[in-house]
């Protein structure tokens, strides 16, 4: 449920923090007061289009912050029904925040750039619109227009039958027959193509494995090359150093010992020198390490001859090595290994193609049991689905429509082949309507007005919520957002159309946008929307409408406009008496 909206610094709405209620929201107002801007708004925190000319003139920054909070008191056979975002928190990593609340907060800067959170942690785009639906349906004059994609109408017939979890079931079996076929069809290539990789996979193998490669083997070869290539070098430069140290007369090791002597005998008559004592027989045990290195790096020069062109030639066989499998030993080494793996699957391919080929007609097998039992129950709750909507319709103004759910074709009534079907399972479906009489029916976005549209959608809506009521309530309760599903009628279908939204809110909380009394006045909670000049500046503001007598005066006003009568007063306040009472 939609539990309140806060917008700052968008369009006319300087500050404005607006609480919703369950049951049925009812939002009135005066032509261009500002009634769709908080569905305007509200659209935008679900992931909307955002663009900087929707910020308040001299702000830098518009944002929108809304609240869900979860119905308490949903119960089912296996108790408490779970939050229905849960799984999209737990897949997106966003910490829960308060018990069955989530809260989005849209930002929209003057530069262009757009910030979404989700309980305060920041989230992509994309992510925002896989949460939405989880969380509200907005029906505005746009959105009805998604009513004629094929994708929308299979949706709501499912919902209609009941079918979420026989659907999952199709899609994840639909997933797993995928990704078999690919693997089919990647073992399935030309026998000749495959006996050419398992020659040259063979012949990488082996010349690999003759390489035998040592891994950090060329960089150690590189260093003694540089050695070998400079050996007169690097013997007279060790030699001069360890003489230095030790051998020559005068050596620092020689002179060191004198020190050593001479502070001995100063220690007799000044014992605060017997901490230098400790320090020079460090710097003396430091100074022998490195003279007995240096004569062993001496005795290690004494190289074999030949051993240069043993390190040229090995060095030269990496290096052709590596214009062939990668720029280091190490490179070499992990595509000798993927090598082997490739080698040893294509050596199996006859072995895993069998088991494959088992695995993949269990596969579809499966699919196409699951796929035709769903498939059977649309095509059962497509005829419920078009009886259904066609007693709600005349109610809503159209009493000469005609309304039916078209499969395009006989996949599920006939054995299809064997790769037939998708995620969705096996059917294409078309809603069809006709709208006066002695038309033929054809599809939604070939004759349907967008008042008819928003008019078979209440009724769809109306007609999927019902079966529910009766069975425990509808676990896939949520918002729905109505905005001007009042165009182009009045009268007794008004009256109807506040009826149906009244019956849609006892299992989900509306929200309608309404210029008609007959509407407003089934509202369980009203909210007056007008815009107020001060300083020169145009303010938005919204008013909840809480006593009897303030909802009696919007509803005259409705009636009459600026004039309003005792008369429309009497009016209004029966209609608000009849709305109750019905």
């Amino acid at each position: 449920m939609l539990q309140e909206i806060h917008i700052q610094n968008y369009a006319v709405i300087e500050s404005l923090r607006v609480d919703f209620h369950p049951g049925l929201n009812v939002l009135t107002g005066e032509t261009g007061s500002g009634k769709s801007i908080l569905v305007d708004a509200l659209a935008l925190a679900l992931g909307g289009r955002a663009s900087p000319d929707v910020i308040r003139t001299g702000a830098d920054r518009a944002t929108i912050t809304v609240v869900f909070q979860a119905e308490t008191g949903r119960r089912d056979n296996h108790g408490a029904t779970p939050m229905p975002w849960a799984t999209w928190l737990d897949r997106y990593g966003v910490g829960g925040g308060a018990e069955a609340e989530i809260m989005l907060r849209r930002e929209v800067q003057t530069g262009g750039r757009s910030r979404l959170l989700v309980n305060d942690e920041p989230v992509t785009l994309a992510a925002v619109k896989d949460l939405a639906p989880l969380l509200v349906e907005v029906h505005g004059q746009g959105e009805q227009a998604a009513l004629t994609s094929r994708e929308a109408q299979l949706d709501l017939l499912d919902a209609f039958a009941r079918a979420g979890e026989r659907l999952a079931e199709v899609r994840a079996l639909y997933g797993r027959r995928h990704n078999l076929e690919r693997e089919w069809t990647d073992l399935n290539q030309s026998e000749q193509e495959r006996l050419r990789a398992l020659d040259l996979l063979r012949f990488q193998v082996e010349e690999l494995n003759q390489a035998r490669l040592e891994p950090g083997e060329d960089e150690r070869l590189e260093s003694e090359r540089t050695v070998l290539r400079n050996l007169e070098k690097v013997r007279s430069a060790a030699s001069t150093a360890h003489a230095a140290l030790y051998e020559d007369e005068g050596s620092a090791l020689a002179r060191l010992a004198a020190v050593e002597r001479a502070l001995d005998d100063l220690a007799r008559y000044d014992r605060a020198l017997e901490s230098h004592r400790e320090s020079l027989s460090a710097v003396r045990a430091a100074l022998d390490d490195l003279s007995r290195g240096l004569g062993d790096y001496l005795a290690g020069l004494e190289v074999e001859p030949g051993r240069l062109d043993e390190v040229e030639d090995r060095l030269a066989s990496l290096d052709r090595l590596k214009r062939k499998y990668g720029g280091t030993v190490s490179e070499m080494l992990a595509f000798a290994e993927r090598t082997r793996q490739d080698l040893s699957r294509l050596e199996r391919a006859d072995e895993r193609r069998e088991e494959v080929r088992r695995l993949l007609e269990d596969a579809r097998q499966a699919y196409r049991k699951a796929a035709g039992q769903l498939s059977r129950e649309r095509r059962q709750a497509a005829g419920r689905l078009a009886r259904e909507a066609h007693r709600e319709l005349p109610q809503l103004g159209m009493e000469n429509a005609r309304f039916e759910v078209r499969f395009e074709d006989a996949a599920a009534e006939a054995e299809p082949n064997a790769s037939a079907g998708g995620a969705n399972g096996l059917d294409r479906i078309t809603f069809l309507l006709s709208s006066n009489p002695g038309e033929e029916v054809r599809p939604l976005d070939r004759i349907a007005s967008g008042g008819e549209l928003s008019r078979l959608m209440l009724a769809l809506k109306t007609v999927i919520v019902a079966p529910a009521a009766g069975a425990g309530g509808n676990p896939a309760a949520r918002t729905l957002v109505f905005d001007e599903v009042d165009a182009g009628i009045g009268g007794r279908v008004a009256e109807c159309v506040g009826e149906r939204l009244k019956r849609l809110s006892k299992e989900n909380q509306v929200l309608c946008v309404t210029h008609l009394p007959q509407i407003a006045c089934f509202a369980d909670h009203h909210y007056s929307v007008e815009k107020i000049e001060r300083g020169g500046r145009t303010f938005a503001a919204v008013q909840y409408l809480a006593e009897e007598r303030e909802r009696a005066a919007e509803l005259a006003r409705m009636l009459s406009g600026r004039k309003v009568t005792e008369a429309v007063l009497e009016h209004a306040a029966t209609m608000l008496k009849q709305a109750r009472a019905g």
